[in-house]
């Protein structure tokens, strides 16, 4: 249990509510994958603009679940915010996927959902 993501900000944010708690994993599976797809797309397709949409949408739930991508979660935001078109951002997007997947299937798993 809880080897990609962490629920100590979680159970502090719910006052250890597991309701609530339960709320916040469903939010994620809900949310995340959704834009984490979205910035699958758009990055290769140089869609700067849906790529830092994405990203930024992304930042607080990864950061509160505590997925240890935040950085480059960033660097992908920050790529499309300022255009970046000289540098690359496949290897930091890979990150972010891989790490959004593994929550993802973990939280599945552990909170039956």
């Amino acid at each position: 249990m809880a080897k990609h993501y962490k629920l100590d900000r979680v159970r502090e944010m719910a006052d250890n509510d597991e309701d609530f708690v339960m709320a916040l994993a469903a939010a994620f599976i809900e949310e995340v994958p959704e834009d984490a797809e979205r910035l699958r797309k758009a990055v290769p397709e140089g869609d700067f603009y849906e790529t830092y949409q994405a990203a930024h949408k992304m930042k607080p739930t990864v950061d509160l679940f505590e997925l240890g991508i935040l950085d480059k979660l960033i660097e992908v935001q920050d790529w499309g915010k300022f255009e970046k078109s000289d540098e690359n951002v496949d290897a930091q997007l890979q990150i972010v996927l891989t790490a959004v997947e593994n929550a993802t299937n973990e939280i599945k798993a552990d909170f039956n959902l």
